[in-house]
């Protein structure tokens, strides 16, 4: 239990094991607390650090008995250099118009979060979301939360990213995106355009989420270098050894929250 005020306490629960999303065959638990009340922003800033993440008005962070495979990753921005794929990326997008916009849900942006559910996730639980469940997942928020938008002239919409704004960095929530536009490879240039984001706004890091090496719709976070990643309750940077899976990091419960 951590104490928030010394008139509210601040109190973490367990979940019951459900089915891992990311390996199969193994289980997930979490540890989730509410972010609620006009220090809800400063508890999300300081969880984030100690490497959970948030959905609506919940943060949480695994704690899955045996396993240690999700691993909390953060790009640096200012050291942050783009590869030769990363590169190209650019280009192929450098028609785009990127903006950031209220975190208020449009039809708009539901059909294109319905389509990318369809065709990526159809057999998810994501996939059956209404309008109604993807505006809560928008606009359930108690801290400032933006929706980036990306369009294509004259005014198509073709990726949107749900960010929280921290005091150190931006946190890409959840991004979907066109899946006709393969050739633009919107969910990599999503992040490209976070991170120079970040770096107009002089924040230091953009929060990744997760990085689970074991899973293949998770392992791509490591390409982003140099990247720092939570172990053992530090920060410390990523080793190219373990970005190429030539060695494995061991990531540790969450870092106590300071």
């Amino acid at each position: 239990m951590l104490s928030r005020s010394p008139t509210r306490p601040q109190f973490f629960y367990t979940t019951t094991p459900l089915p891992c999303p990311y390996l199969p065959g193994r289980t997930e638990r979490k540890i989730v607390t509410e972010l609620a009340g006009p220090d809800g922003e400063a508890l999300h800033d300081r969880l984030s650090r100690a490497g959970f993440r948030r959905s609506h008005n919940i943060a949480y962070a695994p704690v899955c008995p045996g396993c240690r495979a999700c691993i909390p990753i953060r790009i640096r921005v200012a050291d942050f250099t783009p590869d030769r794929t990363q590169r190209k990326v650019g280009r192929a997008n450098a028609d785009l118009q990127g903006r950031e916009t209220p975190a208020r849900a449009t039809a708009e942006q539901y059909a294109l979060f319905q389509r990318y559910q369809q065709g990526r996730h159809g057999d998810g639980d994501m996939a059956s979301m209404g309008f109604y469940d993807y505006r809560a997942m928008v606009e359930d928020t108690p801290i400032t939360t933006r929706v980036i938008e990306f369009r294509e002239a004259p005014d198509r919409l073709v990726g949107a990213c749900l960010t929280d704004m921290l005091g150190d960095g931006l946190s890409a929530v959840y991004s979907f995106y066109d899946l006709n536009s393969a050739r633009r490879s919107l969910g990599t240039f999503t992040i490209l355009w976070l991170v120079e984001h970040a770096a107009r706004l002089g924040l230091p890091y953009v929060y990744l989420g997760y990085w689970v090496p074991q899973s293949r719709k998770m392992a791509y976070k490591a390409r982003f270098r140099p990247s720092e990643v939570l172990t053992g309750g530090t920060w410390r940077p990523l080793t190219d050894a373990e970005a190429e899976g030539e060695s494995e990091p061991v990531a540790a419960s969450p870092a106590p929250v300071e």
